[in-house]
């Protein structure tokens, strides 16, 4: 391996590395257990795993059957829509927020519609965690599943649809198992961005413990008073983010 590549290879590699060695070298593994156990640190985790996973189901819905549209359809102006729907990748969190506040806030486009008509308001609740959390997270589902429906062989869609199926019938029996696993793999990485969501969050829904403080809130705010507990919340999603690498693995390995 020539010299001028391995050089920065290995200085890449050591930024990349050195941030979370030092993570689990000033972590405190003697009170870790203590600390795991603090009912502040029981609460955000909570939280955030149910938001995490309501964000992700509702990304499932929507995200689904908008990536079959994206792969599946002449749609006009689809090359802008797949524009529009990885927006979210590159938007700064804090803006989508701010977007979010703007449209379902109580002022807000339809935030006004719903707090007058309803007395829904959206903003500062657990549901605006969600809401955020799936905003930034849904392009991940969407892009994977999309990348699926495109690799999958459409002779077998055609074949169920000449042997009488419908459209839902051939989507749900044929279309849907082929893609399974692009699917999953999608809404674990859907999942893993909702868990770990923080600008939008915090912006359209606050800061509040028990009702919208997730995990990345929490270590925000203990960073600031104490320290330990940052990095120990700090590890949890760092085992979360292990976890998700070790399992989409053998789909990675597999596309290799």
């Amino acid at each position: 391996m020539p010299w001028a590549l391995l050089v920065p290879a290995l200085a890449g590699l050591t930024f990349l590395v050195l941030p979370l060695a030092g993570l689990l070298v000033r972590a405190p593994w003697r009170a870790l257990p203590q600390r795991l156990a603090e009912p502040r640190v029981i609460e955000a985790l909570r939280l955030s795993l149910v938001t995490a996973t309501i964000a992700t189901v509702i990304c499932l819905l929507l995200g689904v059957p908008l990536a079959w549209l994206l792969a599946r359809t002449d749609l006009p102006g689809r090359r802008l829509l797949r524009a529009l729907v990885t927006v979210p990748l590159v938007l700064p969190p804090v803006v989508g927020g701010v977007a979010l506040l703007l449209v379902l806030g109580r002022r807000g486009l339809a935030g006004r519609w719903l707090y007058d008509a309803f007395g829904v308001s959206l903003p500062f609740t657990t549901t605006g965690v969600v809401l955020a959390e799936a905003f930034v997270a849904m392009p991940f589902l969407v892009i994977a599943v999309e990348g699926a429906l495109r690799a999958a062989d459409q002779r077998y869609e055609e074949a169920a649809a000449t042997l009488g199926a419908s459209r839902w019938t051939v989507f749900r029996r044929v279309t849907l198992p082929m893609i399974a696993p692009g699917v999953m793999a999608g809404a674990v990485l859907c999942w893993a961005r909702a868990l770990g969501e923080f600008g939008a969050t915090i912006t359209f829904a606050g800061n509040f413990p028990g009702r919208t403080q997730t995990m990345p809130l929490a270590v925000y705010l203990a960073l600031e008073t104490d320290p330990d507990a940052a990095i120990v919340l700090s590890l949890v999603l760092l085992a979360v983010s292990v976890i998700v690498l070790a399992a989409l693995r053998d789909r990675w390995v597999g596309s290799a």
